[in-house]
């Protein structure tokens, strides 16, 4: 199975090494986003969604306070901050969220990225070992067996493969990253809208 594998990555020619730098890059972010979303304290953050908009209704700053001062979820940190500032204006309240956004946000761009460009840089490889196949066809003399060339354009298909298993397996994490990052922001607006609501009652 191993030495399939490195023929396979052989065969592929010098792309083959960047779409493994993207590879491993993926999965790296892709861990990293899964513990934050799933094994992390956010993976509680909708609960404490509820848990902070009961408590707004009936606690005091003070209380509030002390009940975010340990949280790590976002919910948690959105609360601390926004109490624990001078100011809790509609304006303040946005610079807090957006404070709180490239924690949500991390490693999206790259993730995109990721997808985007491999597919490209496979179908590169392709074209590049098509090219090959074709010179060394040019070269009718140096050909004594036709399937020679038909193996190189294989194997040059190599990389386009390799390029649409990283972008698949990148996707489908994406787009779920991104999901919960869209509902985290919802959560945040929803709770900055009650932060303002208790200190005007306060």
């Amino acid at each position: 199975m191993l030495e399939h594998a490195i023929q396979f990555f052989q065969a592929g020619g010098w792309v083959m090494y960047p779409l493994l730098a993207m590879s491993v890059i993926s999965l790296t972010l892709i861990f990293e986003r899964t513990v934050f979303w799933v094994l992390g304290p956010q993976r509680v953050g909708h609960r404490r969604l509820g848990f902070y908009l009961e408590r707004l209704n009936h606690e005091s700053r003070d209380s509030m306070l002390k009940l975010s001062g340990s949280d790590s979820t976002l919910e948690g940190r959105l609360v601390s901050r926004a109490l624990g500032s001078q100011s809790t204006s509609e304006p303040a309240l946005i610079g807090h969220i957006e404070a709180l956004r490239p924690a949500i946000e991390r490693f999206a761009p790259t993730l995109g990225a990721i997808i985007a460009a491999a597919p490209l840089l496979g179908i590169l490889g392709t074209v590049t070992g098509i090219i090959q196949s074709f010179d060394l066809l040019g070269e009718a003399s140096s050909v004594s067996d036709p399937t020679i060339v038909a193996g190189g354009i294989a194997e040059a298909l190599y990389t386009t493969a390799f390029g649409l298993c990283i972008a698949l397996v990148t996707l489908f994490p994406h787009v779920y990253f991104k999901s919960r990052a869209d509902r985290a922001l919802g959560h945040l607006e929803v709770l900055a809208g009650a932060i303002m609501d208790h200190n005007a009652r306060g």
